[in-house]
């Protein structure tokens, strides 16, 4: 088939199967930068979510990167990136290879929020205070105060999610979220 550009003349080519592949890595490279920390939340409670949907409790039943990834959409170098983060914190298991996959660890009801978060370094995407400049008393006290207020930021964020799970998530209007509107940076909120 022949490759079309995409916006950001990105070449790409439709597969015989009508699949989008990229012809360069550049592809990849503009991607990279979009999927920033902050997104690590949400692809890692999608991927727990989809297993849960999935009924994926066991080996036999795992869900694979490239599946994973096709439902959140991402690339599937991604979501192993954050599957890997999710098995270190005990909340999933993964087999590599071609009949490789992820499944839960536990039912999705017993999956809070708080833990999906720690387990993708929490508020990182906030960012980390630089040291500051020597000699110059602001430089000197602001790091320390900001990173206490990243603490406070994670501790917020932790007690809100700890009161929602994963069977939420796939819940249409559970107890949990009833009171709150969909974020108005995601899409669905416009």
């Amino acid at each position: 088939t022949r490759p079309t550009m995409a916006g950001d003349g990105i070449r790409f080519r439709r597969s015989a199967d009508g699949f989008v592949i990229p012809l360069s890595n550049a592809y990849f490279r503009c991607w990279n930068t979009i999927m920033s920390d902050s997104q690590r939340f949400p692809v890692a409670a999608h991927a727990l979510a989809y297993m849960a949907h999935k009924g994926a409790f066991g080996p036999a039943q795992a869900a694979p990167s490239a599946v994973l990834a096709s439902s959140v959409p991402t690339n599937p170098v991604v979501v192993r990136r954050v599957t890997a983060m999710l098995a270190r914190a005990g909340l999933i298991a993964t087999r590599p290879g071609a009949s490789g996959g992820s499944w839960l660890l536990r039912r999705p009801e017993e999956i809070r929020l708080d833990e999906v978060l720690r387990a993708v370094n929490g508020c990182a995407h906030l960012g980390s205070p630089p040291a500051g400049a020597q000699g110059c008393p602001v430089s000197e006290h602001i790091p320390r105060q900001v990173a206490k207020a990243l603490t406070a930021a994670d501790q917020a964020a932790a007690e809100a999610l700890s009161r929602i799970t994963i069977a939420d998530l796939l819940a249409e209007n559970p107890p949990s979220l009833a009171a709150y509107a969909p974020h108005a940076s995601c899409p669905v909120a416009a």
